[in-house]
């Protein structure tokens, strides 16, 4: 019968602590210092009278020397089985083969692992398995352990990045008595008390505008969202957003935040503002490149398909484009539609897609010289959206006339929860002053700078079809 597993531990070191302590020990030598260390038995293998185990924890790894002669419960310790959790004590010591070892005077089972561990060396290889059961890939598979660690470190520099700006931290409501103004599907629940429905959040924008109404004039959150839609290796039903706020400026100042905090952030993480993707070179150094849509299509397709055309001219884009649109689309919806399957997914390198076409920008400034436009971008990088700002619209009015108008819109689609958020409207109402605002995709931002395929990749417990044969 298995003994029952302690309580707890008495751990003196890390094994990347041993590793660094003692790294000037020479072959053969012992060190006169005795450790405590735990962790999974990764790599094991005995040779009659001795045994070898990699130890590893979440700092690195060390090897665990045991033999007849100074190991208690020898014949236990060689019958450890990959992943099995073990706490042992004793010397420091380099082996005559110059491997950096504990040689193990005691050791205590602290867990068994009962399920494999994949190859010893190729790690857990099945996709399904790696994401499904994430507690077993990050202990086999290098990659998974430091792309956890990269996003990390990247929320941790943002913050750093942002508060040594002046801008705040806060956290935003996730039910929302109304859809927000994205344009997306919601989850809904029903809140029992107060019988009624609630969405979770699909941006944070609202909350945090309301702040910069009262005074916080530099604001930022770092949040889960929600959207109800589906699966593809660039989205999750949930996912992380940086969102934040900066009274007094416009959309110009949030490209140059955006450029500023994404090379600051490939600096840090990788050692320079080029990285590579996908076998292919990313310079990341400001400035980016400034572009309107309406260019950037052009160079794409070889023609005009901007607000200059007609609405006729427009669809017969779309169709030479394969481009699928609704009879009831306005010629900046199509426009927006014709970018995206044309155009967006082609510009490799750093672009700030600019001067949307108002009628798909609902919260977003009216530009100050292109009738028809408004003062927003996206930042894309390989092919795909980054992040999202605008000069944000700050006539309650205005803002009243655009809700109003997607509300009709998103009921025209079958979408029966949209309706306008007065709550909003009234916050606008006591003066929101010039304001830039950004939104950021934190898992996007990790499968840049890690060089992740799959947006599963950088998320610890990704969203994933229910298991054949599992409720």
């Amino acid at each position: 019968m298995t003994p029952e597993p302690p309580y707890r531990f008495d751990q003196t070191h890390m094994a990347a602590d041993v590793v660094a302590a003692f790294d000037s020990l020479e072959p053969g030598a012992e060190s006169g210092q005795s450790v405590s260390v735990a962790g999974r038995v990764m790599l094991h293998r005995h040779q009659g009278k001795l045994d070898f185990a990699e130890l590893r924890d979440s700092s690195g790894a060390v090897q665990l020397f045991a033999g007849t002669g100074w190991t208690g419960a020898f014949d236990g310790f060689t019958a450890l089985s990959l992943g099995d959790w073990v706490g042992a004590t004793g010397e420091v010591v380099r082996t005559r083969r110059g491997e950096l070892s504990v040689k193990v005077a005691d050791w205590v089972l602290l867990a068994e692992s009962r399920r494999g561990f994949g190859d010893k060396w190729k790690g857990v290889t099945d996709v399904d398995t790696r994401y499904r059961q994430r507690e077993v890939d990050l202990w086999a598979n290098e990659d998974s352990r430091r792309t956890l660690l990269a996003r990390s470190r990247l929320v941790s520099e943002t913050r750093r990045f942002l508060e040594e700006r002046r801008f705040i931290e806060v956290e935003t409501p996730t039910f929302h008595p109304v859809v927000g103004g994205a344009d997306a599907r919601p989850f809904v629940t029903h809140h029992n008390s107060l019988d009624v429905d609630l969405y979770l959040r699909i941006e944070e924008e609202i909350y945090l505008k309301r702040l910069v109404v009262g005074g916080v004039e530099r604001v930022f959150e770092i949040g889960r969202v929600f959207r109800n839609e589906g699966l593809s290796p660039r989205h999750n039903p949930e996912f992380t957003m940086l969102e934040l706020y900066q009274a007094y400026a416009d959309y110009t100042d949030m490209m140059a935040i955006s450029e500023e905090l994404v090379a600051h952030l490939a600096q840090e993480l990788t050692g320079g503002t080029v990285v590579e993707y996908a076998g292919r070179p990313v310079d990341l150094t400001p400035p980016w490149r400034r572009a309107p849509m309406a260019e950037l299509i052009e160079e794409s397709i070889g023609r005009p398909a901007d607000l200059s055309c007609d609405l006729e001219d427009l669809r017969r884009v779309a169709s030479d484009h394969e481009v699928p649109f609704e009879a009831r689309w306005g010629p900046g919806k199509l426009m927006l539609e014709i970018y995206e399957k044309t155009t967006e997914t082609n510009l490799w390198d750093p672009v700030f897609v600019c001067d949307y076409p108002q009628e798909v920008s609902p919260l977003a400034r009216v530009h100050r010289s292109r009738p028809g436009y408004v003062e927003r971008f996206e930042g894309v990088v390989v092919g795909r959206e980054l992040c999202n700002a605008f000069s944000e619209l700050t006539d309650p009015d205005d803002q009243r006339t655009r809700f109003e108008a997607q509300v009709q819109e998103k009921l025209a689609a079958g979408n029966s929860d949209a309706r306008v958020d007065e709550d909003y409207l009234r916050a606008l109402e006591n003066g929101l002053p010039p304001t830039g605002g950004l939104g950021m995709g934190i898992d996007r931002l990790v499968m840049l700078l890690t060089g992740a395929q799959s947006i599963r990749d950088v998320i610890a417990f990704p969203t994933l079809r229910p298991e054949a044969g599992r409720p």
